[in-house]
C-alpha cells in the first residue's frame, strides 16, 4: 500500500505525483518556481536576516578565520579549511519555519562552528518559505540547514547535539530523511556530499553516488527515506527494517490504510508537500469519502499559521454553505500524530477545468455555444450564492468548481475562503495566478469584488480554455486593461461569442476593484447572452483575409527577444542561458532546453539580418565556443537530436557555416561521425530517427558520403524494428529501456510514429531506396487510420486507445500534420494532403487555448501552418499562421523595456522547446520563409508542381 500511506505514519512510502513528480529529483533549490506565491514578478526581494546571524556567530566563535563563507545564490555555504572532502555519506538536515529559522540557525551555529564539518543554509527567508511551500518537491521539503559531517561518528555526535540545541522549535518533517527522534528537527539520510551526475537516457541529469564496487547508483531525492541497501545506519534507535516491512505488509493485507480509525484508504489521489488526498471508504456507512491531509508546519507564515490552519478554514467554510448544498458535506475533522485530516463527501463528476477541454475537443464554443453559455450563468450563480451565504471565496477558479453528471455545479477546496465577518484574521497575499485579483496578491483585505475578478477569469477560461498569464512586467501592473483587451480581441474575432460577454469579462477583470460590475449587471449580461443567437463567426481559417501581424509589432518582438537573449547570456556560468527545469535538470548544451537550441536560432537571426544589434555576431561566436568547450565536462551524453549530441553537432555546424569558423565545423563533424547509427529509442527527439536525420542534414551540407552511409544504416535499423500489426506500422520504446517513454507506442512527431516516418521519407529521397519510401507511405496510412475525425477536423490520441489530445508538435495533430504535409508534398497523394488540412483545422480550433511553446504550443503550431503553405501553395495557411502570430504577440510582456514572452509557468526561459527561443524561430520563419528548424527539408522534392 505504498501509494496510500498517510505522511504521519512511520512508513512514509508515499510517492510524489503531479507537480511534485516533475521536480522530485531536481538538485538545486534555485530551480524552483517562485510564481507559486502569486503573480510572477521579474524582480526579487533579498534580505540579510539569516546571513547576519552567521556573521554574528562567526565573530563570537573561537576560530572565525578558519571558515570560508559563500553567500551567493540560494544557499549560504560555510566550510572549514580543514574540512574532509568526502564524496558521500550520512548527511544531516535541520528543518525550520519562517518564524523559527532565525532561532534554529542561532542555536545550531555554536555546535557547527566548533566542528570540522561543512554546512549550508537557505540564504534568505524567502528561500525558507519556498522550501516549506505546499507545492515544493517532497524530496527537498524543509531542508533549511544541511550538514556534511566529516565522518559517520561525527554525524552521530552532531545529530545528538543539534537535536538538543533545537529541541522545542518548529519545523516540518523532512520526508526524504529519517528524524533523529520523534518530533526532532534533525533528520538524516545517506547521499552525495559532492554532486556527481550522469545523464539519463532522456537527456536529464541524474545525481549519483557509488556502490561498494564503484558503480554509479542514482541518489534519489524522493519523498521517502530509502537508504542504499549496502549501508548500515550508525544512528541510535533506528527502527528495525524488518519490523517496518512487516508493518507495511500488514497494511497491504488489510487492503488499505485506516485513517482516523474510520476511513479506509486504498488510493492516494495525489501526494504533495502539504500531504495526501485519499479516496477512502467510510467504514461506518460504506460510502465513498475524500480525506485531505495537512502536515505540521508546511506553508507556515511568520505568525506560525500553516496548512493545518488552512484545512480548518476549509472545514469552517464548508459548514457555512452546507445548508445551501453548494459544496461537499463535512464528515469529520480530526488529528492523527499532529497531522490534520478533513473527511468530506465525494462529489461525483469532473472539475470545470477538465470539463472545458472536453467541450473544446468536441467543437467547443464554435459548435456548441448554447451549452457553454448556459454554463456561464451557472458559474455566476454559484459565486453569488456563496456571497449570499456570507463567504468570500478568494480562490474561485475552474479547478475548484465541480460539474456534476446532471450539469449542476458545486464548490470544492475552500481553504482560502473566509466568512465576511472574519476578514481581519485571513492570511493575505494568497490565491491562484491568473484567476485571483491583483490586489489580493498585493495584500489587501478580502473583498467580494476580488471574487468578481475571479469570475471574469473563469468566464474567460470557459470561452477559450485559457487566461492571460499574470506576469508583472516593467510597469509592475500584471493586468493592464489595454493588454487584456488585446488578448481578448484576437481570440474573440473568430469565436462567434456575444460581444456583450467580452465587455463583461473586461469589466470584471478591471484592475480597479471599484470599476467591477455589480451582480445585477453580471446577471443581465449573461441572461441576454444565453437568449441570443450566436453571431456569425469570422472563421480563423478564412486565409489571406486574416489580419496579419503588423510589421512594427513583429520587429519589436524580434528585437526584444534577441536583446533579452544577448543580455541574459552568461559565458562564465554552468548554463549559458536560463533554462526551464519543469521536467528535471536538463543538459545545458542540448537543443531542447540548452544552448544549442538558442545558438541555432541566433544563427538564423544573423543569417537573415533580423536584428541590427551589434552584439549578435560576437554572441553567436561566443555561444559556439562555449558549447564546444563545455562538452567535455559531461561524459555519456545521449546521442539524440533534441536531447543530445546530434542536435549539438547540427547547431555547431550551422553556426560555423555562418561565421566561417572551421573550428566549429570540425567539432560538429567529429561529433556527427562518432554518433551511433541507432539506439534503443526509435524516435526523433531522443533516438535513432533524430540521429539519422542529423546525419542526412549534415551530408546535404557537406557531401560527406560517410554521413550518408551511416544515415542509411539508421534507416535499416528502423526498418528492422518496425512493428507490423493489424492496425498498421509503428515504433515503440522497449519496456526495459530506462526512460519515461518506455513501453509505449506513440503517434506523434516528437516521440512516435510520425517523426520516424519523416526520417524514413527523407532517407528515401537521399538514398533512392524504394523500400524506405514504401514504408514512409505505409506509416502515413497508419496515422490516417488512427485519426479521430469530427466533420472537417482531424485529431489523434497520444497512442492507441487514447482520447484525442491537444494538437501540438510533440503529441497530436500539429506534429502528425507536419509529417503528412511533407508526405503529400513528395508523393502528391491527396489523402495525405486532406488529413494534413484537417490537422491544420484542429490547430486553429484549439489555438485560443494553447501556450506559446514550440513543443506544445502556438510556435510549433504556427510552424506547421507555414509547412502547409509550402506543401500546398495555398495562401489560406499564411492567414492562419498570422492569426497564430497575433495570438502569440498578445501574450507578450516587458522586461528591461524589451518585449519578451513568458513560458507556461510564468518565467522567462530561453529554451527552444518551451521558452522564448522557439517563439523567435516561428517569428523569423513567418517573415523570411526560412526552412523549418531541425528538419532536413532541403531533401524534399515534390513529385508534381504545388
Amino acid at each position: 500500500m505504498a501509494g496510500v500511506s498517510p505522511d504521519c505514519s512511520d512508513d512514509d512510502t508515499a510517492r510524489a505525483s503531479g507537480r511534485d513528480a516533475r521536480a522530485a529529483d531536481s538538485p538545486r533549490l534555485a530551480e524552483f518556481n517562485f510564481s507559486l506565491f502569486g503573480p510572477r514578478s521579474l524582480g526579487a526581494v533579498d534580505d540579510s536576516t539569516l546571513t547576519d546571524v552567521l556573521d554574528t556567530g562567526l565573530r563570537t566563535s573561537s576560530e572565525p578565520a578558519r571558515w570560508t563563507v559563500s553567500k551567493g545564490g540560494t544557499w549560504c555555504t560555510v566550510a572549514p579549511g580543514s574540512a574532509v572532502q568526502r564524496s558521500q555519506g550520512w548527511k544531516l538536515h535541520i528543518s525550520a519555519t519562517l518564524a523559527s529559522a532565525q532561532d534554529v540557525l542561532t542555536r545550531s551555529l555554536p555546535v557547527l562552528l566548533e566542528s570540522e564539518s561543512a554546512f549550508k543554509f537557505a540564504r534568505t527567508l524567502d528561500h525558507v518559505a519556498l522550501l516549506n511551500d505546499r507545492h515544493t518537491s517532497r524530496g527537498h521539503s524543509g531542508k533549511f540547514l544541511t550538514i556534511y559531517p566529516a565522518s559517520d561518528d561525527e554525524a552521530v555526535r552532531l545529530a545528538a547535539e543539534l537535536h538538543e540545541a533545537t529541541d522545542g522549535l518548529a519545523g516540518p518533517r523532512v520526508l526524504s530523511d529519517r528524524p533523529y527522534s520523534p518530533g526532532s528537527l534533525v533528520h538524516y539520510r545517506y547521499g552525495a556530499f559532492i554532486e556527481q551526475r550522469r545523464f539519463s537516457n532522456d537527456g536529464f541529469y541524474a545525481w549519483v553516488i557509488e556502490d561498494p564496487d564503484g558503480n554509479p547508483v542514482e541518489d534519489r531525492r524522493a519523498g521517502k527515506y530509502s537508504p542504499p541497501p549496502w549501508v548500515s545506519c550508525p544512528f541510535p534507535n533506528a527502527p528495525d527494517p524488518a519490523l517496518r516491512q512487516a508493518d507495511s505488509d500488514k497494511h497491504a493485507a488489510q487492503g488499505g490504510v485506516l485513517i482516523g480509525k474510520r476511513f479506509l484508504a486504498r488510493e492516494a489521489i495525489r501526494h504533495t508537500n502539504r500531504g495526501g488526498v485519499y479516496r477512502t471508504t467510510d467504514t461506518h456507512t460504506g460510502n465513498a469519502v475524500i480525506v485531505k491531509e495537512a502536515r505540521p508546519h508546511v506553508g507556515a507564515d511568520r505568525t506560525g499559521r500553516d496548512e493545518r490552519d488552512r484545512l480548518r478554514a476549509e472545514a469552517h467554510a464548508l459548514e457555512l454553505v452546507a445548508p445551501l448544498g453548494l459544496a461537499p458535506q463535512v464528515l469529520a475533522l480530526f488529528e492523527q500524530s499532529q497531522h490534520l485530516f478533513l473527511a468530506e463527501e465525494l462529489v461525483p463528476g469532473v472539475s470545470l477545468r477538465e470539463w472545458i477541454p472536453g467541450q473544446i475537443r468536441a467543437g467547443g464554443w464554435r459548435r456548441d455555444i448554447p451549452q457553454a453559455l448556459t454554463m456561464t450563468g451557472r458559474v455566476a450563480a454559484l459565486l453569488e450564492s456563496a456571497h449570499d451565504a456570507g463567504l468570500i471565496l478568494r480562490d474561485f477558479n475552474p479547478s475548484n468548481i465541480m460539474v456534476l453528471p446532471d450539469g449542476q455545479l458545486k464548490l470544492i477546496d475552500l481553504e482560502l475562503a473566509v466568512p465576511t465577518g472574519e476578514k481581519d484574521d485571513a492570511p493575505l497575499k494568497v490565491g491562484t495566478p491568473g484567476f485571483s485579483a491583483p490586489e489580493q496578491f498585493h495584500g489587501e483585505s478580502p473583498n467580494e469584488r476580488a471574487d468578481y475578478f475571479s469570475l471574469g477569469a473563469t468566464l474567460c477560461f470557459l470561452a477559450f480554455g485559457n487566461v492571460p498569464g499574470m506576469i508583472e512586467g516593467d510597469t509592475g501592473e500584471p493586468y493592464p486593461q489595454h493588454g487584456l483587451a488585446e488578448w481578448l480581441d484576437v481570440r474573440w474575432e473568430p469565436s462567434g461569442l456575444p460581444d456583450d460577454l467580452r465587455r463583461l469579462i473586461l469589466e470584471l477583470m478591471h484592475p480597479d476593484p471599484r470599476r467591477r460590475p455589480e451582480p445585477a449587471r453580471v446577471d443581465q449580461v449573461l441572461a441576454t447572452a444565453n437568449g441570443a443567437a450566436p453571431r456569425n463567426a469570422r472563421q480563423a481559417r478564412a486565409g489571406a483575409s486574416e489580419p496579419r501581424l503588423d510589421d512594427q509589432c513583429w520587429q519589436h518582438a524580434v528585437d526584444g527577444v534577441v536583446g533579452h537573449l544577448l543580455s541574459s547570456m552568461t559565458p562564465d556560468a554552468q548554463t549559458l542561458w536560463p533554462v526551464s527545469c519543469a521536467h528535471g535538470a536538463p543538459d545545458p548544451c542540448s537543443v531542447q532546453h540548452g544552448a544549442a537550441g538558442v545558438l541555432g536560432v541566433l544563427t538564423r537571426c544573423l543569417q537573415f539580418g533580423a536584428s541590427d544589434d551589434p552584439r549578435l555576431g560576437p554572441a553567436v561566436t561566443a555561444a559556439g565556443d562555449w558549447i564546444a568547450q563545455r562538452l567535455p565536462a559531461d561524459d555519456q551524453r545521449p546521442p539524440g537530436l533534441y536531447f543530445g549530441e546530434a542536435g549539438i553537432a547540427w547547431s555547431l555546424f550551422e553556426a560555423g557555416e555562418q561565421l566561417g569558423a572551421d573550428r566549429l565545423r570540425t567539432e560538429a563533424l567529429k561529433l556527427a561521425i562518432d554518433l551511433p547509427v541507432s539506439v534503443t529509442n526509435p524516435d526523433i527527439t531522443h533516438g535513432t530517427a533524430g540521429i539519422g536525420l542529423t546525419l542526412l542534414h549534415l551530408w546535404s551540407l557537406t557531401g560527406d558520403d560517410e554521413l550518408l552511409r551511416k544515415a542509411n544504416r539508421s534507416a535499416d535499423e528502423l526498418v528492422l524494428s518496425a512493428s507490423e500489426e493489424a492496425d498498421g506500422v509503428s515504433w515503440g520504446t522497449p519496456a526495459e529501456h530506462h526512460s519515461h517513454l518506455a513501453g509505449r507506442r506513440y503517434y506523434g512527431f516528437a516521440h512516435g510514429t510520425a517523426g520516424v516516418g519523416y526520417f524514413l521519407l527523407a532517407a528515401a529521397l537521399a538514398t533512392g531506396r524504394e523500400d524506405l519510401m514504401a514504408l514512409a507511405v505505409r506509416t502515413g496510412d497508419t496515422l490516417i487510420g488512427h485519426a479521430i475525425v469530427d466533420r472537417d477536423v482531424a485529431q489523434w490520441g497520444a497512442g492507441s486507445d487514447d482520447a484525442a489530445t491537444a494538437p501540438h508538435w510533440c503529441h497530436g495533430a500539429s506534429g502528425i500534420g507536419t509529417f503528412l504535409a511533407r508526405l503529400f508534398r513528395v508523393t502528391g497523394h491527396e489523402r495525405f494532403g486532406s488529413y494534413a488540412s484537417m490537422a491544420a483545422r484542429a490547430v486553429m480550433e484549439h489555438s485560443a487555448r494553447a501556450g506559446l511553446a514550440q513543443c506544445h504550443g502556438l510556435a510549433g503550431n504556427g510552424d506547421f501552418l507555414l509547412d502547409m503553405r509550402e506543401a500546398t501553395g495555398a495562401g489560406i495557411y499564411d492567414g492562419m499562421a498570422h492569426q497564430v502570430a497575433r495570438l502569440v504577440h498578445s501574450c507578450r510582456t516587458h522586461h528591461n523595456s524589451r518585449v519578451v514572452f513568458p513560458d507556461e509557468r510564468g518565467g522567462l526561459t530561453s529554451s527552444w522547446g518551451d521558452g522564448m527561443t522557439g517563439v523567435l524561430a516561428f517569428l523569423l520563419r513567418l517573415r523570411y520563409r526560412t526552412p523549418r528548424m531541425w528538419m532536413a527539408d532541403e531533401l524534399l522534392q515534390p513529385s508534381r508542381p504545388t
